[in-house]
């Protein structure tokens, strides 16, 4: 989510208050899981973008979900997302539509799929970078960091913490990497609205004080970036693409957050 759309939101976060929410919070976690695992199963060179939405689609049908990017409008946005599926390849960073200008897939690229969708009123999200064939060692380091920070800001979230230490947490890690973080996209509340509060940054800012409360419900995404931390928006409205063309890699997964930790969703 872009802090920019953080802005935009309305007072309301999801909070777990009974063991029915948390069940259908799972369950709708585990088909999301299953749909970015068929939509990866069929990533290799010569597959289109539109391919993997088209994929993205049979397979929350048949699962009898409701896509929840397809036709979403972030708030003070010109348009309706039109894809059930983000695909962002390389220099792409985030929210790459797939079935406008469908790009196709080449030995070594990188692509980042990013889904959620709806079962009964609750709605999940998740993302994963997945190397198309063989790809070099330099872009293996950049899928491999952005794995651990997210998984370095799962580990850090627990009841009573601040998400400006989530963002330490990220921070430090690709610092210590020679990458860089783009300020204005970062994770967010999920659960009864695609986009809730609070803004998830990835870098440490006192002036994010929200402290996590027992039973909330994230989506953590922490994006790692090769060469620079400028984002430039494309024409589309959607697309964000890295300043000087270096590639991406993302992972995100919905967690429900509790005293003793982060419980992963996806």
């Amino acid at each position: 989510m872009t802090l920019l759309w953080a802005q935009t939101l309305k007072l309301y976060k999801m909070i777990v208050r009974n063991k029915e929410e948390l069940e259908i919070l799972k369950e709708a976690g585990k088909r999301l899981r299953t749909v970015l695992d068929e939509v990866e199963r069929i990533i290799k060179p010569g597959v289109s973008t539109e391919e993997l939405n088209n994929k993205a689609l049979e397979v929350m049908n048949s699962l009898k979900v409701k896509p929840s990017f397809l036709g979403y409008t972030p708030g003070g946005h010109g348009r309706a997302y039109p894809a059930a599926l983000c695909t962002s390849l390389n220099e792409e960073v985030v929210h790459g539509i797939p079935n406008e200008n469908p790009r196709i897939l080449k030995e070594g690229d990188i692509i980042t799929i990013d889904s959620g969708l709806w079962l009964e009123d609750i709605c999940t999200d998740s993302a994963r970078t997945v190397e198309v064939g063989q790809v070099d060692e330099g872009v293996k380091k950049l899928v491999s960091v952005a794995r651990e920070a997210r998984d370095a800001q799962i580990n850090t979230a627990r009841a009573g913490v601040s998400v400006a230490e989530l963002g330490r947490a990220v921070e430090n890690l690709i610092k210590k990497n020679g990458y860089f973080y783009p300020e204005i996209l970062g994770g967010h509340g999920v659960g009864k609205k695609v986009h809730e509060e609070p803004f998830v940054p990835n870098y440490f800012d006192p002036y994010f004080k929200h402290k996590i409360k027992e039973g909330e419900v994230l989506a953590l995404e922490p994006i790692v970036i090769k060469g620079t931390a400028k984002v430039l928006l494309q024409d589309d409205g959607y697309t964000y693409k890295s300043a000087d063309g270096s590639w991406s890699a993302q992972f995100e997964h919905t967690v429900v957050v509790w005293k003793d930790g982060a419980e992963i969703i996806t």
